[in-house]
């Protein structure tokens, strides 16, 4: 099989996968639409078409998954798809009762007694599920050290994720790459050149208060690192500094989400799971869609300047092509709320997550947090129709590539 060594000089295209929970199942759907659309016939030769992979929290682990995979894209694929095919809750965070209402009575002893008992915030919980599942799962699923094998043969040139460093209030990239790229540091954004691991996705996709924040060592330093999607400035970023010179953006939000209709003139009081909603929807995408507009402004500009007048390497034009979902995943997870274990059935009752309650944003919540195969399944089918209806515009973004 050849490997990107031996493909002809092109630009180098980069994939970038945001941030969303349960919604990036998403995400292997459109994977799977593209490769059929690049490669029908599934040919043995078929060399992995990113040069540069980057996520961030879900988004990082579809991310590393491939990348770990660049010698095989289209089992890479398969596999992905059918990872997230045969997911349940119980695979990525406890959701047993006993458990849930132990975290529940310990945060109702901080609230009621914390201020009587200040020495009993040491017996806190660190967040209000426990992910220790997941680190299972990925342990058991990912290949490193093939990842580093398909660096040094050339099928990828880079993979890179990202998370917020509590500690410091920094937004970290950390990526591991062929070689010769150095660190960057931007404010408050820095890159770290290292080997990645199960520990950097577990941080990655720490959504905060819902997962416990993981310890990294950067340089001599520990680091408590939460969910990549934090103060996620220019998402599209570390894929240029990589090399990337076109991108591939795959989102998770629908577009009338971010612009939703006023149906109630008089709507009641939000409810718990409506604001949670609203804040895990601004953590998770609104970073991408600026950072898409903002690319599109400094194309503009750039297209004005002469070709003999652009000599600088930091300012060169990026094309980009984003996918995202046709239909709302609000809705969607609405749907499938009877597929929960019903402890996590209950909770999601009581913080006013209901079918009933599409108004009031009761879906935002579980469409990030419902890991049950009927959802999954339905969001791989919708990824996969959204990238085949969009045929002609990705053969075009990537016909420099296959040709």
């Amino acid at each position: 099989m050849p490997t990107n060594r031996d493909a002809p000089e092109r630009p180098a295209i980069g994939l970038v996968m945001t941030g969303g929970g349960a919604r990036a199942a998403y995400q292997a759907g459109v994977l799977s639409g593209v490769l059929q659309l690049l490669d029908p016939d599934s040919r043995r030769t078929f060399r992995n078409p990113f040069d540069i992979i980057c996520g961030t929290s879900a988004g990082a682990i579809n991310a590393t998954a491939l990348a770990c995979r660049a010698h095989q894209p289209h089992q890479a694929v398969r596999h992905l798809c059918a990872l997230w095919q045969s997911l349940c809750t119980r695979d990525i965070y406890y959701a047993d009762a006993p458990r849930l209402m132990r975290t529940g009575l310990q945060w109702l002893g901080m609230l009621t007694l914390g201020w009587i008992r200040p020495q009993l915030s040491r017996y806190a919980p660190h967040s209000l599920l426990d992910n220790e599942p997941l680190s299972g799962l990925l342990s058991r699923t990912l290949n490193f050290s093939r990842l580093q094998t398909n660096l040094r043969r050339g099928h990828l040139g880079a993979l890179a994720i990202t998370a917020t460093a509590y500690t410091t209030g920094e937004h970290l990239t950390f990526y591991q790459a062929r070689g010769g790229i150095l660190p960057w540091t931007r404010t408050l954004r820095r890159a770290v050149d290292c080997t990645i691991g199960v520990d950097h996705l577990l941080a990655s996709s720490a959504i905060p208060f819902v997962f416990p924040a993981r310890a990294i060592l950067v340089g001599d330093r520990t680091l408590w690192c939460g969910d990549g999607s934090m103060r996620q400035l220019a998402p599209i970023s570390p894929a240029i500094h990589l090399g990337a010179e076109r991108v591939f953006v795959i989102g998770t939000n629908y577009q009338d989400e971010t612009q939703p209709q006023i149906r109630d003139l008089s709507p009641p009081y939000p409810s718990l799971a409506q604001i949670a909603g609203h804040t895990l929807s601004n953590i998770f995408l609104d970073g991408v869609s600026v950072d898409m507009e903002r690319m599109a402004r400094i194309n503009e500009l750039l297209a004005r300047i002469p070709a003999n007048g652009l000599k600088s390497e930091s300012l060169r034009p990026i094309h980009t092509l984003m996918i995202a979902p046709s239909r709302s995943l609000d809705e969607m997870a609405l749907d499938h709320l009877d597929e929960l274990p019903r402890a996590v059935h209950t909770l999601f009752r009581v913080l006013g997550v209901s079918p009933k309650k599409v108004e009031a944003g009761g879906g935002a919540l579980a469409s990030y947090l419902l890991f049950e195969t009927g959802y999954t399944k339905d969001l791989i089918a919708l990824g996969r129709a959204d990238s085949l209806s969009r045929a002609d515009e990705i053969i075009a973004f990537f016909k420099e590539w296959s040709a």
